[in-house]
């Protein structure tokens, strides 16, 4: 901290609670944001698409006793330790983590999420921006530099990368900082950028969209690691690797339909693409997930899970008539499950915030 005395900061936390927040994110594409996959397929374009939602998850600082950093967030344990013996093999490791590279303790972090836990919709990595953005305020409350906005995702990345032991994607962190409608284009670490945003609907392009699209959460918690890692063991064994050029061909092309509004398209490339991967890991969808995929097709829709599935969240999308005659069939689906049903969003164009 550039020799910046402990007692300044513990000041600040004793005087304020630092808030932050960050959205979480529905998605297309997903995968493709990690560097084993974009940088042999790079001639393809290599590209996701995702939807920043305003379903936020919070983060507060406040003080704490000396010494010791203390983590709560809804549907984990509380957990306690000594800022020299923080895990980070831990359900709250990666917050850990980055109070550790911060190196600042006395502080009690609490987590707050607008979306279920676990539910695929990159809630952790939404934490992990907003968090980094709490940290950043403190320091700039104390006369230190502002961690400058797109160094944010990045750190956050680098440190669940980091923690992980497995290879990570951006795209999470990327819509939690920056917020709206985007594509982003992988370049990688060689290229003059590491990646390339472009923004897809304008502001009254979104308004439509937002009628357009059912959120489903399907009751079950997933793990995204299992699935993942299945799909970077294959892919690095030399197996369907046709499948993931055919994965690219699909995200490109949902991104040029709904930049130009054509719903039908872009229906039919996130049906291609969810098959595609289905054909690879049928464990994406459970009994009722399958449900909710064959509805949406056999409706005129398309539908897809959110994340890397096994779990979580499926989302549909389709012309405003469809999604509307699609809804209550969803909600029988769902209603079948406990703790399953639709969740109610709007899209956010925000982006991190501190909430002073």
């Amino acid at each position: 901290m550039n020799g910046l005395a402990i007692n300044d900061i513990r000041r600040i936390i004793e005087n304020r609670t630092i808030t932050a927040s960050a959205p979480c994110r529905i998605d297309m594409g997903g995968t493709l944001d990690i560097g084993c996959f974009y940088y042999p397929l790079s001639f393809l374009n290599p590209c996701t698409f995702n939807i920043a939602i305003d379903m936020r998850t919070r983060i507060e600082i406040m003080p704490h006793r000396p010494g010791y950093i203390r983590i709560s967030s809804r549907g984990f344990e509380d957990a306690e330790y000594r800022m020299d013996e923080l895990p980070f093999r831990h359900p709250m490791g990666l917050m850990f983590a980055i109070a550790a590279h911060f190196h600042i303790d006395g502080i009690h972090i609490d987590i707050a999420s607008a979306s279920p836990p676990r539910s695929a919709l990159g809630g952790s990595s939404a934490a992990a921006v907003a968090l980094i953005a709490a940290f950043s305020r403190i320091l700039t409350i104390a006369g230190q530099p502002e961690i400058p906005l797109e160094r944010i995702p990045l750190l956050a990345h680098a440190i669940e990368e980091g923690v992980a032991g497995v290879p990570c994607g951006l795209q999470d962190q990327l819509a939690a900082a920056y917020g709206g409608i985007n594509a982003w284009y992988w370049h990688g670490k060689g290229a003059d950028s590491l990646y390339r945003r472009h923004p897809v609907a304008s502001e009254k392009g979104r308004t439509c969209f937002k009628a357009q699209i059912l959120l489903a959460y399907c009751g079950i918690p997933h793990e995204s690691v299992n699935i993942n890692s299945q799909w970077v063991q294959q892919f690095l064994s030399g197996k369907f690797r046709s499948h993931w050029a055919g994965i690219i061909r699909c995200t490109n092309a949902f991104i040029d339909a709904v930049s130009v509004a054509n719903i039908s398209e872009a229906v039919r490339q996130m049906n291609q693409e969810t098959a595609i991967r289905l054909e690879m890991t049928p464990d994406v969808f459970d009994d009722i997930g399958n449900l909710l995929f064959e509805t949406a097709c056999n409706n005129g829709c398309g539908a897809r899970f959110t994340g890397a599935g096994g779990g979580g969240c499926i989302w549909a999308l389709g012309e405003s008539g469809d999604i509307a005659d699609l809804k209550p069939l969803w909600e029988s689906i769902l209603s079948k499950r406990g703790g399953a049903g639709l969740l109610d969003f709007d899209i956010d164009d925000e982006g991190v915030k501190i909430c002073d």
